[in-house]
């Protein structure tokens, strides 16, 4: 069993340190907002701490998963920040989605204080969190992957390292490569069916068996026939990720012009209203363009 601070409760993060400390892990998290951290602690066994440095004292390893680049950077530098409560020869792992250009530089800061660096994505959305199935895309050396691995076993379905500090969010990029086409040609696919006044539900139980198949559809052709969106991962997440994306993508000369293409599909869902609904909904913004 390993000491453990967890930043970051949100929808991700705090069932992640729920099924940490049913696993037997002594559990000290941390929230910006102090209620969520304290309301943890009211159904969990674990501790709360007001700061990042406070949570991350005395803890073999640190986990977070929060918003974004600056987020990230939040919660570790500064006198507040965990590295500056953490002790030479522990392990940070980073369940953020973020830039790998601030997962180098901060794996960096973290070498030079003493401690490891394993950044570990996730996939799996809220779902996958709340049943322990997340699929866990790991960057950092292998002897650190090797000490994180059991310890993020409590929620994850697959975790494999990819590579060195940095494939891991890398890795994370493909996986928001891939379903940024799905989605989008599932939302044309649905709202044709519909067109030609088939039965939707019906088509999709002939071909999910075929080639055509994947998760999403399995998982997202109901709600997307039936208009509802209040589930699942933000569009304004989706957003995020995907300029995370494109950015690398020019940095290393990798054309994505359907990725860049969906981001702004995206950027009109938004402009409807629609930042917090389920990425499903690009088929709503294909409902309005036939309005």
């Amino acid at each position: 069993m390993a000491n453990v601070a967890f930043l970051g409760m949100g929808v991700m993060g705090a069932p992640m340190a729920g099924h940490l400390a049913k696993a037997g892990h002594d559990v000290c998290v941390y929230n910006r907002t102090s209620a969520k951290a304290e309301s943890w602690v009211e159904v969990h066994e674990g501790t709360s701490a007001e700061t990042p440095r406070a949570a991350a004292a005395g803890r073999d390893i640190v986990m977070a998963c929060v918003g974004n680049d600056d987020d990230l950077r939040g919660v570790c530098l500064g006198d507040d920040g965990a590295f500056a409560g953490m002790a030479e020869g522990s392990l940070f792992v980073d369940h953020t989605t973020v830039s790998a250009e601030v997962t180098r530089e901060l794996a960096a800061a973290a070498a030079e204080k003493g401690f490891a660096w394993v950044d570990a994505p996730v996939s799996g959305g809220q779902a996958g969190a709340e049943n322990g199935q997340l699929v866990i895309m790991c960057g950092g050396a292998q002897d650190d992957y090797d000490r994180a691995e059991p310890v993020m076993a409590a929620f994850a379905k697959v975790s494999r390292r990819m590579g060195d500090v940095g494939a891991g969010q890398l890795t994370k990029m493909v996986n928001q490569i891939c379903i940024a086409g799905l989605v989008q040609g599932l939302s044309e696919a649905m709202l044709f069916a519909q067109k030609a006044g088939l039965d939707g539900e019906a088509v999709v139980d002939v071909i999910q068996g075929g080639a055509a198949g994947s998760w999403q559809m399995v998982n997202r052709h109901k709600t997307m026939l039936e208009g509802k969106f209040d589930h699942g991962f933000a569009v304004d997440w989706m957003r995020k990720d995907l300029r995370i994306c494109l950015s690398e993508a020019e940095n290393i000369g990798a054309p994505l012009p359907g990725t860049a293409l969906i981001d702004q599909y995206y950027k009109d869902v938004q402009a409807m209203g629609g930042g917090r609904w389920d990425t499903s909904s690009l088929i709503a913004r294909l409902k309005a363009l036939g309005a």
